[in-house]
Formats: structure tokens, C-alpha cells, sequence
């Protein structure tokens, strides 16, 4: 009788049990990788959060951007520090985001500016659309259509008739070339079929003093900009860039219903992210934003500084900048709007 031996299945058994020994090798050292990054993302944030403001210290997207590091710095319990990085259009702050690691501790606030700098100046070192991920809004508001009330146009129907009447010779100031003002007379021109004369300045302060001293006039100003200056009777507001009427501005008409179909002009404050910031941080990210805004005292004190207050989804960030985008590449591209 021949003793019992183990089985030994020949060459092909013995392939098939390294290929097998292989195999769950592999396995074992893919959950090994993939078990520090789970980790990574359920602690996030582990140290704190950059968030860069590509802007001047004191502005209103300035204030926002620390009124909201301060909310999520308690929501969270890791600090959110904001940092300035103005300069070129804030194209200087979103070039640095865009070379962080796409990790969830550098975010960005911006503005409408950085949708439309991604079309004026087309050599830039990030694609606004690819490289970034929006987190949510803080703020939207629209602008407001300002003249001097010497002008004797008390609607923005005045406005158009003036500017058909003399093609050129009625003028805007803006806060320099490729600010939103500047973007929102391109459009109003383009949807109204006007000729107006640009004026561009170095900032809003002095494109407001322009319209004051009678040296142009008009100008898109966001309503804490010009709210003490309505209501002295200093400027006449002859129509908002809203689609439709605001809480913010029930009483004055909007440009889509005063002869402009259409039109829109929205200034928001927003939070974005690096492309490729894992989906499980991102989301983390905007359900704090929410969560942030829908406490009482921040929304006051946004509301303070001019705005309304959005729910702040991603879905929201989403639905605004598939209109931005192409809005303001068309405007760019009809105008032929070149970089100084």
C-alpha cells in the first residue's frame, strides 16, 4: 500500500497557485495604500486651511472670506487662515492655488473677475475651468446702473435712448479693463445695440468719483458701494442687473424688464478648490459652508455688506458658472477685449 503524499498538480497547478499567491499580493498591498488616504480624508482637517484672497485687504470679498475662515474655523476646530495674494487681475492668488496640492488646505475666494480673466487673458498659467472644483457661494447681489442726477435720466430706458441718440458719446467708468463693469457695459451694449465710450480707472472708488464729478456717466456699482450715496440723493440708480427683482432691491426695476431681455449681470463672492481634491473633502468642505450660512449672525453679517445670502450648494456654485462661462467668453470674444 502506498503512503498517503500531498497533491501535487503538476506544472499548471503550480502556476495557477502563484498567480493566485500573486494576486492576493497585490490585493493586500492596494488596501495597505489605500487605507492611509481613507484615513487622510475622514481626519481632514488635520492641520489648518489655507485660504487665499486674491485681493487687496479690506474689500468686501476680503471681509466675506474672513467672516466665513472664522465660521468654519468653529464649525471645524482647525484654523482657516485667510492670506492676501492681490495683484493682475487675481490671477496672482489663483496661479498659487493652482499649484498646491489639490488636498482640501488651500482654497480660494474669487469673484466674477475670475471667470472673465480666463478669457481676456488667455496665456494664463490655469485653466479656471479645469483646474478648479466650486466649493459653494457666500454672496451674490446684483449691480446697479448709476448717473449723476444732473443727467436728467431718471430710468434705464433713459439711458438706452440717450446712448442710441449720440452712438460713442455717452460714457461709463470701470475698474479697469476686465472688471465686471467693464464686462457688464460690453453686454448691456451687445444686448441693447449701443455704442458707449469706455473709461476705465484703477478702482471702483475712483469710477464712482468719476460719475460724482461729472467726468462720465455711468457705472455698475454694487449697492454697498453707492447705498449712502442714493439715498443723500448724490446718484440716481436707473435700474438693477438682476434677472429678477431682489429682497435687496424689491423697488427698483431690473434692466431685463426695462427694454434689455435677458440681461444679467450677477457679482458674487465664491469658494472654490483644486480639480482632483478628494470628492469626500470637497463635500466635507460644502456642507460646513452651508452649515455656515445658515447661522443667524453670519448671514448678518453679510447682509451688511451688501449681499444676499444663497444656500451655498455646490449645485447653486454649479448653475452659476455654467451661465458665467459662456457669457462672458461670447462678450469677451464680440468686444475684442485685449489685457492692458
Amino acid at each position: 500500500m502506498e503512503s498517503l503524499r500531498p497533491f501535487d498538480g503538476g506544472i499548471k497547478g503550480r502556476r495557477r497557485a502563484a498567480r493566485a499567491a500573486a494576486a492576493l499580493a497585490l490585493c493586500a498591498a492596494g488596501w495597505a495604500a489605500w487605507l492611509p488616504a481613507a484615513r487622510a480624508e475622514s481626519s481632514w482637517p488635520a492641520k489648518p486651511v489655507r485660504v487665499v484672497a486674491p485681493f487687496s485687504t479690506g474689500g468686501t470679498a476680503d471681509i466675506l472670506a474672513r467672516i466665513v475662515a472664522h465660521q468654519l474655523t468653529k464649525q471645524l476646530g482647525q484654523s482657516f487662515v485667510v492670506e492676501n495674494r492681490p495683484g493682475a487681475g487675481a490671477t496672482i492668488g489663483a496661479a498659487e492655488v493652482a499649484r498646491s496640492p489639490a488636498d482640501g488646505y488651500t482654497l480660494l475666494v474669487i469673484t466674477p473677475t475670475f471667470s472673465i480673466t480666463q478669457f481676456v487673458y488667455p496665456s494664463l498659467p490655469y485653466d479656471g475651468r479645469k483646474d478648479f472644483v466650486p466649493v459653494g457661494l457666500v454672496m451674490t447681489t446684483p449691480l446697479v446702473l448709476v448717473v449723476n442726477p444732473a443727467s436728467g435720466m431718471r430710468t434705464a430706458g433713459d439711458f438706452i435712448r440717450a446712448a442710441k441718440a449720440s452712438p460713442g458719446k455717452v460714457s461709463f467708468s470701470s475698474a479697469g479693463v476686465g472688471s465686471t463693469p467693464h464686462l457688464g457695459f460690453e453686454l448691456l451694449e451687445q444686448s441693447a445695440g449701443i455704442e458707449l465710450l469706455h473709461v476705465p480707472f484703477k478702482g471702483g472708488g475712483e469710477a464712482i468719483n468719476a460719475v460724482l464729478g461729472g467726468t462720465t456717466n455711468a457705472y455698475f456699482a454694487a449697492p454697498i458701494e453707492v447705498g449712502e450715496m442714493l439715498k443723500a440723493g448724490r446718484l440716481t440708480a436707473l435700474g438693477a442687473t438682476s434677472l429678477r427683482r431682489t429682497e435687496l432691491l424689491s423697488d427698483l426695476p431690473t434692466l431685463a424688464e426695462s427694454g434689455v431681455p435677458g440681461f444679467e449681470v450677477v457679482h458674487y463672492t465664491a469658494i472654490m478648490v483644486r480639480a482632483g481634491t478628494p470628492p469626500d473633502i470637497v463635500a466635507k468642505l460644502s456642507e460646513n459652508l452651508v452649515r455656515a450660512l445658515r447661522n443667524p449672525e453670519v448671514r448678518e453679517k453679510i447682509s451688511q455688506n451688501g449681499g444676499e445670502v444663497p444656500a451655498g450648494t455646490m449645485e447653486e456654485a454649479k448653475d452659476l458658472f455654467a451661465r458665467e462661462y459662456p457669457r462672458w467668453s461670447h462678450v469677451v470674444k464680440a468686444a475684442g477685449i485685449k489685457p492692458e
